[in-house]
């Protein structure tokens, strides 16, 4: 579940946030009404930036596997017809 609280909030009530963070919830902190900020877990934030880590790798492997192409360099009088 999300919880979700104004910058106010948040300054005053930060070790009740910590608390709820820490319990597996997240939260999301509002300035004029609008989100800024979600915390969340230190763990969960790991495994986020891994599970990109390994997607770009992937994704890195299969363009560097791909066929080259050797296509012809074009000029700028081809960009135009």
């Amino acid at each position: 579940m999300v919880k979700t609280v104004s910058a106010t909030q948040a300054r005053h009530e930060f070790s009740k946030l910590m608390q709820i963070v820490e319990a597996g919830e997240e939260v999301i902190v509002t300035s004029r009404g609008r989100p800024r900020v979600k915390i969340v877990r230190a763990d969960d934030t790991d495994s986020e930036i891994t599970r990109r880590q390994k997607a770009f790798d992937a994704l890195t492997e299969r363009l560097r596997s791909g066929p080259i192409l050797n296509l012809p360099r074009a000029t700028r009088d081809d960009m135009y017809e």
